[in-house]
């Protein structure tokens, strides 16, 4: 099947659906200028003077937390990225009354930026933050105007409201979305490589009809999709929208 009938089939089940869900990687964002993790230019292919993974642990966030802060600010707080092609048209699709919600694995909230309103955070969001002692939320703005670590005014340690490793997935974020999906008669997955555990654990509730998988490198998915997209998904929802 050539790209172009790729895209019809895609609109024609779209078209055929009620409740369509999106669930989403860091793929998804790297198009808004966001790097992802395990690409050729991730995160996760830089030199560092320790893994990426350790540096945004729990572990080490309480050990160093100026050192956990310098590389987080650097390198994962990206505050002008503005949504780009997938985001606005899977808001658009929501809108129309098509998509019912997006399971996202990000923390950049530009799912939300894009107008989208039935969002699950897997993995937080860099937009909200706490006071470790008191619990005052803060905003991304408040986090990146000074240096070093942020501190509330009552003293305690701004935290980010993000899911470091270590740490467990919100309870009932997780509810949310399983229902979400279970419920999906069609589901689009989209900029995931589909390893990061346990968040892709959850594609197992799926029964609905259509399954499509939308990334540039092949997913323990792709064998059970109906469609498998190997394209930018900028360019794909792109096309998909065009009338």
């Amino acid at each position: 099947m050539t790209y172009t009938e790729k895209i019809e089939r895609f609109k024609e089940i779209l078209k055929d659906s009620q409740n369509v869900v999106f669930f989403g990687g860091a793929g998804v964002s790297t198009e808004s200028g966001i790097p992802d993790f395990r690409s050729q230019d991730g995160l996760y292919h830089q030199k560092y003077s320790l893994p990426p993974e350790e540096i945004i642990s729990a572990s080490y966030f309480y050990a160093d937390t100026d050192g956990f802060y310098g590389f987080y600010k650097e390198k994962m707080l990206f505050p002008t990225a503005e949504p780009n092609a997938c985001h606005k048209a899977l808001a658009k699709l929501e809108k129309q009354g098509k998509l019912t919600a997006v399971v996202t694995q990000n923390i950049d909230g530009l799912h939300q930026k894009a107008g989208s309103q039935t969002v699950y955070e897997l993995h937080g969001s860099v937009w909200r933050n706490f006071c470790t002692k008191c619990k005052k939320f803060y905003s991304l703005y408040d986090v990146v105007k000074g240096a070093g670590t942020p501190v509330c005014s009552c003293g305690g340690v701004i935290k980010p409201d993000v899911v470091l490793y270590e740490e467990s997935l919100d309870d009932q974020t997780v509810r949310n979305a399983v229902v979400a999906i279970a419920n999906a008669d069609t589901l689009i997955i989209g900029g995931t490589s589909l390893v990061v555990q346990p968040a892709a654990s959850l594609l197992r509730y799926f029964q609905g009809r259509h399954l499509i998988v939308v990334n540039k490198t092949s997913t323990f998915a792709d064998e059970k999709a109906e469609l498998v997209i190997a394209e930018k998904i900028g360019k794909v929802f792109s096309d998909l929208m065009e009338e």
